[in-house]
């Protein structure tokens, strides 16, 4: 309805402003009834190139107005919006509409096809994933399908940060315990990883293999003597040392590790409902010899420069804060080096968008992302950044900590397995994803109308027993006369179906899946009043066929929206 709107609209400035053509104007559902159902500000678009008084181009638009059988009278109202009142019968429409188009309803061809890479969580495979990852998963995952709803060809996947100095931490906390397995004690780092799943690989390695990577205390202790005051450069020379004693053994270590835990994580994602079309290494773009070209090729066009024997990338020409290392002075590339060679694969690999999904905490790594960017002759606009803060768990009034290296945290799993997928899906994703979210585990585990997922699932399930109760079968419904739906809640209801597409639309240009969410509960609520309200099996047939026509309709977007967002349609509840 708000494109035929639209279309009368365009029609009408053709007449009165025809060399205004390409002005913008909205067609915007009104906000209380009694204003009719949608309204234009095209007057006052065309108030300043006119030179005119909104209210008078108002008035000649709506001569220049072609008339339809959908729109039963115009106003001009406030400054010199045009409110629109559509017929009973335009709103009515709806329900065989999406009877007919079922599950493709609210799908569109916004995005036409458009080239869209959707990269998400991307965490280090260093640990179990804790419930801070599942909100960018919960993100990643439902704006994946929104923007795939939305007519974009969109590929889904997952960056492995399996080269770099976090996965040799693991490796060696994995030795260091596989060494304690085999009566080999040593004081073990604060700040390597202290889970207990490090324990359990260590277990592993040592069933396996016995004592073939055990080292003597001693060779160990007097290579690497304590550092009370650089733990940090303590624990790079326990790496250094590790790899020396170890040989080619160390990888095997490290890799070990590196696939137990990738694993892991790609075993939990697939039962929350996330999937990738690819899961990208880092390695892969130094082993081919990516980063390496394009430092080359920054330093070949004059945007890196020499100091303390580093290259630094001139970043603040980019409008970033600070110049940033690319190579150390050892030679070795610092992980910005990689980010820029992964980024230049993505357009490489012919991606038209890319939407990166990162935490908030990367919010300052924009600047200088898209700099590389715009320096490798790209352009940086075709690159999108989604920030998602972290989710704070609370059980009551108490918070729940999630620090991965000292192992103290809540994974992903026992969220699940506690609440449920579908309400952690939909809680997730419940808040726009750049606002801070506290995900209160009681209210997700409850059985009431203060749940939003359990309300809205209620509604879906309480529509599938009154179609049990009917008996019928549904698609006779398709023919059913929608006249009889002129009542307060039907109409609610109608123009709430009505919204839906335009919903997914605003949801995938604004990187926004939890307008969907919010739809949904209201679509719910306003169901929810309809069932208290009225009776559906009456004894008028031509009522009961509409309004089993209407409550159908509304169990198909229900089950529409929600699929979005990787939350269930419960038949019974």
């Amino acid at each position: 309805m708000k494109r035929h709107l639209t279309e009368l609209f365009t029609q009408a400035l053709s007449q009165v402003a025809p060399d205004q053509s390409g002005v913008a104007f909205e067609i915007s559902r009104t906000k209380q009834v009694q204003h009719g159902d949608f309204a234009c500000n095209l007057a006052m678009q065309l108030a300043r190139p006119l030179r005119g008084n909104p209210r008078e181009i108002a008035t000649r638009l709506l001569a220049a107005l072609p008339t339809s059988p959908h729109v039963e009278k115009t106003e001009i109202a406030g400054a010199g919006f045009i409110n629109l009142f559509l017929t009973a019968e335009a709103k009515q429409l709806v329900v065989k509409q999406v009877l007919a188009q079922g599950e493709d309803y609210g799908r569109s061809n916004l995005g036409n096809g458009l080239k869209t890479q959707v990269e998400f969580v991307s965490a280090n495979p260093t640990g179990p994933l804790h419930v801070g990852h599942g909100r960018g998963a919960a993100f990643g995952m439902s704006l994946s399908n929104v923007l795939s709803a939305a007519g974009y060809d969109v590929a889904r996947e997952y960056y492995v940060n399996d080269a770099g100095r976090q996965m040799d931490i693991l490796a060696l906390s994995t030795w260091l315990r596989y060494l304690e397995w085999n009566g080999v004690h040593l004081a073990f780092p604060g700040n390597a990883y202290q889970g207990d799943y490090v324990r359990d690989m260590a277990r592993l390695i040592h069933e396996a293999h016995g004592d073939r990577y055990v080292r003597q205390r001693d060779e160990i202790s007097d290579r690497v003597p304590p550092h009370e005051e650089d733990a940090d450069g303590h624990l790079d020379a326990l790496i250094a040392n590790a790899k020396s004693l170890l040989g080619e053994d160390y990888a095997y270590i490290h890799n070990f590790a590196l696939t137990e835990q990738l694993g892991d994580c790609r075993n939990d994602l697939t039962e929350f409902g996330v999937t990738f079309d690819s899961w990208f290494s880092e390695q892969s773009l130094f082993d081919n010899g990516l980063v390496a070209r394009i430092v080359a090729t920054l330093e070949k066009h004059g945007h890196l420069y020499l100091q303390d024997g580093a290259k630094w990338f001139r970043s603040t020409h980019f409008g970033d804060e600070k110049d940033r290392v690319v190579q150390r002075e050892n030679g070795l590339y610092t992980y910005f080096a990689s980010d820029i060679a992964y980024h230049l694969n993505k357009f490489e690999r012919g991606f038209e968008r890319v939407i990166n999904v990162w935490g908030a905490d990367h919010h300052g790594y924009i600047a200088r992302v898209k700099g590389a960017l715009t320096a490798l002759e790209l352009d940086a606009e075709r690159l999108d950044i989604a920030l998602v803060q972290f989710a704070v768990l609370w059980r009551g009034a108490e918070k729940l900590p999630m620090s991965t290296r000292s192992g103290n945290f809540v994974t992903l799993r026992e969220l699940r397995e506690e609440v449920g997928n579908d309400a952690a899906r939909f809680f997730y994703v419940l808040r726009k994803s750049d606002q801070h979210l506290d995900f209160d585990l009681e209210l997700a585990k409850s059985q009431s109308n203060e749940n939003p997922v359990y309300y809205i699932q209620y509604a879906h399930a309480r529509i599938c027993s009154v179609m049990g109760q009917w008996g019928g079968d549904a698609a006779e419904l398709t023919g059913a006369e929608t006249g009889a739906l002129t009542g307060d809640h039907e109409l609610a209801l109608l123009n709430l179906l009505g919204d839906y597409p335009g919903m997914v639309e605003s949801a995938a240009r604004e990187l926004s899946p939890h307008l969907i969410a919010y739809y949904l509960k209201d679509l719910a609520g306003e169901f929810h009043s309809y069932y208290n309200a009225e009776q559906f099996l009456v004894a008028d047939n031509d009522v009961r066929m509409a309004r089993l026509a209407l409550v159908t309709a509304v169990r198909q977007v229900l089950h529409n929206g929600l699929t979005l967002l990787g939350v269930g349609c419960p038949e019974k509840m």
